[in-house]
């Protein structure tokens, strides 16, 4: 299937909590559409699985292995790189805190959001963030259902925490145009006609935030 996105989506950032289905879009993006992907990896990250099992002990070590691994990805990127083709992304770094204040105590906090301010990198801004939403039982199942060897211990309840801080970061986000699309009943992986649902969609957008749901 070949599928068209409009040419002022240069760079497009696919969000949500663990197990909503961003890097799964943000690889069919591309592929169908053309571009580049800009995914994180985090089995690379020699502190997660830890994290999942003590999450006192491994946090700020998680944390601040995440950031610099984003940071290093999104320096790159720059508006050189936005013209020659399109960029799709599974990641946003200004949302990094957010995994931070969930995790970290208030000095180890205190530290990273000092990392964090230094270290920074001027990424251009997206053109559209497409934010993934799904119940926490979803999110839950999901995530058992793949399997991966570093979620093996990761804790419902963090999940449902996750998701719940998402929710407050995208209901104030305002610095790029924004598309809250409820995931519960489309597979973008499976369906091409869920998918190109999602792309009349993104084509249909006029406003700085709209939502995608099916019977939306």
């Amino acid at each position: 299937m070949t599928a068209k996105l409009p040419d002022k989506y240069r760079y497009i950032v696919i969000e949500g909590p663990i197990g909503a289905g961003k890097t799964s879009l943000a690889r069919i993006m591309s592929e169908r559409c053309g571009g580049a992907s800009l995914l994180e990896d985090p089995a690379a990250n020699p502190f997660l699985a830890g994290f999942y099992q003590d999450t006192t002990r491994y946090a700020l070590p998680t944390q601040l292995y995440f950031l610099f691994q984003r940071a290093n990805q999104v320096q790159d990127l720059n508006q050189s790189d936005l013209f020659e083709q399109r960029t799709i992304s599974d990641f946003m770094l200004d949302k990094d805190p957010l995994f931070a204040r969930l995790t970290l105590n208030d000095d180890e906090l205190r530290l990273y959001q000092q990392i964090y301010d230094h270290l920074k990198p001027q990424a251009p801004l997206p053109d559209l963030v497409i934010y993934l939403q799904a119940t926490s039982e979803t999110l839950i199942e999901r995530v058992q259902r793949r399997g991966a060897s570093y979620e093996k211990n990761i804790s419902d309840d963090y999940l449902v925490r996750l998701a719940d801080a998402y929710t407050r970061y995208f209901y104030q986000y305002t610095a790029a145009p924004l598309l809250i699309v409820n995931s519960e009943n489309l597979n973008f992986v499976d369906s091409e006609a869920d998918f190109a649902l999602l792309l009349q969609r993104i084509d249909a957008m006029r406003g700085p935030r709209e939502f995608f749901s099916l019977g939306n």
